[in-house]
């Protein structure tokens, strides 16, 4: 079996749970300065960030520089992004709502080269960051493919799509999770039925032999959940670590004057 060069698959094989950070704004200082925190990965955000893919091509090397794993979340479950963005150089995908078994297996197959799935050869740029390295073989076992569950329709057809033959794993979005189910949208939700519903998913991706990754919006809320047993946790977004100093700051020092 060929080796996969992606560190998360190292992480995982340690039985870790890897810790990943969240990139919004496609800036090459703020992604250098969220690299140095030593990330094991970094997912750069195209759904709901502001970057596009020609960022993509500034930030992924910064990443790869960094010894963290590069991941991208899609706008959208769309082939021509997905492939766009491994030949690019990312070592994951996340595709977000994802709602059927359908949707899952379009993911897998947008991942993987022939014959495990349809993606078109073409990595114009990952094969210059896997210099030595860059093979279908390789690639098809290094490319992670994420499913996000965030919704009701996703948590009722959670056995056919942990079912999908070659998806990596599920990673949960629990403000939208939160949302389908009637409740407030919030990173860390502690309320009763989404905690059991985050469990469900947790131990259903772990019967399947999958991985299964959480959004957190909190270091402490990341320990928890690590604790649930989570491959992968994300803590915070570059965006949001610049508001909540900025935020500090200025609290801060008008708390200092008022003495």
């Amino acid at each position: 079996m060929t080796q996969s060069v992606n560190s998360l698959h190292r992480i995982w094989a340690d039985g870790q749970c890897a810790i990943n950070g969240w990139i919004a704004a496609p800036s090459a200082i703020t992604a250098q300065a969220m690299a140095a925190a030593e990330w094991d990965s970094l997912t750069v955000d195209l759904q709901h960030g502001t970057a596009d893919y020609h960022d993509l091509l500034t930030l992924l090397p910064i990443i790869e520089a960094s010894g963290s794993s590069p991941m991208v979340r899609v706008p959208w479950l769309d082939e021509a992004i997905i492939m766009r963005v491994l030949d690019a150089g990312a070592m994951g995908v996340i595709a977000p709502m994802i709602e059927t078994a359908d949707q899952a297996a379009r993911l897998v197959k947008a991942c993987r080269y022939p014959p495990e799935g349809g993606r078109s050869f073409g990595p114009v740029r990952a094969r210059l960051a896997w210099p030595g390295e860059y093979s279908v073989a390789s690639a098809n076992a290094s490319v992670l493919a994420f499913a996000m569950i965030e919704t009701r329709a996703a948590v009722e057809a959670l056995d056919e799509i942990i079912a999908v033959p070659g998806l990596s794993g599920i990673y949960i979005g629990p403000s939208d999770l939160a949302l389908s189910y009637g409740h407030p949208a919030r990173f860390d939700p502690e309320v009763e039925e989404l905690v059991e519903l985050i469990a469900l998913i947790r131990r259903k991706t772990s019967e399947a032999g999958i991985r299964c990754g959480l959004h957190c919006g909190t270091s402490a809320y990341a320990v928890k959940a690590a604790g649930w047993g989570m491959d992968l946790v994300t803590v915070g977004s570059d965006a949001r670590f610049v508001e909540a100093g900025a935020v500090d700051a200025t609290k801060s020092f008008r708390a200092g004057l008022k003495g």
